[in-house]
């Protein structure tokens, strides 16, 4: 596309702290004011030589050996780009606009060139704001980059619907041993072959240090570089479409991280002290001069789907990008990924801590047109009934056959109750959305993280019951997603790690052990000083997949891809109809979901959580047939074949036998 002229997941998140970086506040009213204007002419470039210029900010390659750059910088009267050059550098002025930002060209610069921006005439130079790549980390030179020095082989490529859709969260950095986009992308096909149809990368924004989650992220247009280069995401990209896979990239708009961020040298406009930001300093997205700072973030999106030719964005924390303007800016960068893919579909999802389905309303009425949100209840219910544990947050739940059935057909537990938990109300009304609307998970990195191990929920409960849950997550209509390596039960955990120097450091460890605190069983001495270190390269380190545990855990890798499959091609699941689902308790810890199929083709799942349940009598009419047919088993989580003991039959004529333990597929026949 061209322009048009005209976190629980942070080290700060962890710490639950300030960020680093101190509050912006205006100091120079006179800057100020220039930037003010920006709030109508953000976009009133020189236009004598940008007609294909494709953002509004950064350095761009517009002919051969010749580079034009553009950043806002409100709070000087002068910048001037330094192009470094052996030993030295070409120090280039550019011009003032009347709204705050500065341009010009620079010749000869070709892709490659490594540059800083000198503001006021200081000696000192600060890499890029919008820079596209940072070699050397942050602290480094900017370096620019050509787009269209990638040859993409994905024209044919659709995009992704918001329907039938199966998620996986995947770290780059400890998915394969290498760590690399381009090692990630050799286990595409793999992927694809078990039924993932969507990565959900999380971020990749550059930030400081040898290893972190990515939600520390300083450049938001530069793909780190611990991963490799920019065209090594392309690749990753283009070969995730050639196995039939998209790919969403997780995106943090809601805090910087507390070292390497030097916008406040450019303005202090982006930031703000109106707000109370968990993790530092807010966004500045309806202030004073905040028509520059919407732009940098709504580019930033635009510039992951044309650049990179990503699915769509993963929102982090949208509870915490504060904007009281309309439209807002969730509305406004939802719509701006639409506008840039085209022909292409694409997908939004959004994390929303207090549950409000307003981001998933349509932009008719009055929503931000966000596609799908992450369901926390679901993952909490599935927990407490995995665990029988519910402390701290999970305080709210007790994992009951209703509760899932209330999950699998109305999506959010919570939706204007009070909770006791956060002793206020929380939720919104999400009765009529559609079943695909809530992305679902029994693992994420934050749940797996936010306890003593970082182990896995097959780690912590009996191998029946994880199955049974598998089945419940990857059989219900909502959005199931996986966490890397959910797929084989994976025997390495996933911990909170953060490479910072060591002041920095030591308050995230401090932070880290008081947050997991609220876990009274976490809490205790002994359990607080065998915490890992985020900082040491061992936590790191021990998070990386093994894929030899795909033929070594055979069984469970097997009772994804069967289930999987289950979903995709029976239509009872793949293609269910709206309200075409409903379910009933039948005992203390078991309960069956009806599926209404065309042509009696109905299914039931039947899930039992505790001990055998021997029914007698059943008066309760999900479990009869259709008219002239009788139930078969399906489907059965206790397969010889994923671990199980084998399954005797469901129905017989003196009664229902529901093995404990276990998850069942019935029809009729």
């Amino acid at each position: 596309m061209l322009y048009m002229a005209g976190h629980g997941d942070s080290s700060v998140r962890a710490n639950g702290g300030n960020g680093g970086h101190e509050v912006c506040v205006p100091d120079d009213p006179a800057a100020s004011g220039l930037a003010a204007a920006a709030r109508t002419k953000a976009d009133n470039l020189d236009t004598r030589h940008l007609g294909q210029r494709r953002m509004s900010v950064g350095a761009e390659l517009l002919r051969r050996g010749e580079v034009h750059f553009r950043v806002w910088a409100p709070r000087h009267s002068r910048v001037d780009v330094a192009i470094e050059r052996g030993n030295g550098a070409q120090r280039v002025a550019l011009s003032a606009e009347d709204n705050g930002y500065f341009s010009g060209f620079a010749h000869p610069a070709d892709a490659g060139a490594l540059y800083r921006y000198h503001l006021d005439g200081s000696e000192r130079g600060y890499p890029d704001p919008a820079s596209r790549f940072q070699p050397d980390g942050p602290h480094g030179s900017s370096q620019v980059v050509d787009p269209s020095g990638y040859r993409w082989t994905d024209g044919a490529w659709r995009g992704i619907a918001r329907e039938g859709q199966v998620l996986y969260e995947m770290h780059v950095g400890t998915f394969t041993r290498e760590g690399t986009w381009r090692a990630a992308a050799g286990e595409l096909r793999e992927l694809a072959s078990v039924g993932v149809t969507v990565i959900e990368m999380m971020p990749v924004a550059d930030f400081v240090g040898r290893f972190g989650w990515g939600y520390d992220g300083v450049d938001l247009f530069a793909p780190t570089h611990l991963y490799g280069e920019p065209d090594d995401l392309r690749y990753f990209v283009d070969q995730a479409h050639a196995a039939g896979i998209g790919v969403i990239l997780d995106v943090v708009y809601n805090h910087l991280g507390p070292d390497g961020c030097y916008l406040c040298e450019f303005s202090r406009d982006y930031f703000t002290d109106r707000y109370d930001n968990e993790w530092g300093d807010a966004i500045n997205f309806d202030g004073e001069s905040s028509a520059p700072v919407r732009e940098f973030f709504i580019t930033n999106a635009r510039y992951w789907i044309d650049e990179f030719h990503m699915d769509g964005l993963r929102l982090d924390a949208t509870q915490q990008m504060f904007d009281s303007s309309t439209p807002h800016v969730i509305a406004e960068i939802t719509r701006a990924v639409q506008d840039t893919a085209g022909e292409r579909s694409v997908l939004v999802v959004a994390e929303n801590e207090p549950q409000d389905v307003r981001l998933v309303r349509s932009y008719e009425q009055g929503g931000y047109g966000v596609d799908a949100l992450w369901n926390d209840d679901f993952h909490h219910s599935a927990m407490v009934a995995a665990t029988a544990h519910n402390e701290a947050y999970y305080t709210d739940y007790r994992g009951t056959p209703q509760e899932f059935i209330s999950s699998v057909k109305r999506g959010y537990l919570y939706q204007g109750q009070r909770y006791k938990w956060q002793k206020k109300r929380r939720g919104t009304a999400s009765l009529r959305l559609p079943y695909c609307t809530f992305v679902n998970f029994l693992q994420n990195h934050d749940q797996v993280a936010n306890s003593a191990s970082g182990a896995r929920l097959h780690e912590l409960t009996s191998p029946g019951n994880y199955r049974a849950l598998t089945a419940l997550l990857l059989l219900t209509p909502a959005t199931p997603m996986l966490l890397q390596g959910q797929e084989f039960a994976a025997s390495t955990p996933f911990l909170f790690f953060a490479d910072h120097k060591p002041e920095l450091a030591a308050a995230v460890r401090k932070g880290r052990a008081e947050f997991l605190a609220q876990f009274p069983s976490v809490a205790t001495p002994q359990v607080q000083e065998r915490l890992a270190d985020p900082a040491a390269r061992i936590t790191f380190e021990r998070c990386r997949l093994d894929f030899g545990e795909r033929e070594r855990h055979a069984a469970a890798y097997a009772l994804h891809r069967d289930l999987l499959r289950l979903r995709r091609e029976d239509p009872a699941f793949g293609r269910l109809r709206a309200h075409a689902l409903d379910g009933a308790v039948l005992g203390p810890d078991a309960f069956v979901l009806r599926y209404f199929g065309e042509n009696a083709g109905d299914r039931l799942l039947l899930v039992n959580l505790g001990r055998d349940l021997n029914l007698d009598i059943a008066p309760e009419p999900l479990l009869a047939p259709p008219a002239e047919r009788e139930w078969r088993i399906a489907w059965s989580s206790e397969d010889p074949t994923y671990g199980g003991k084998g399954t005797a039959p469901v129905e017989t004529d003196d009664g229902w036998h529901i093995p404990g333990n276990a998850a069942v597929v019935l029809t009729p026949t």
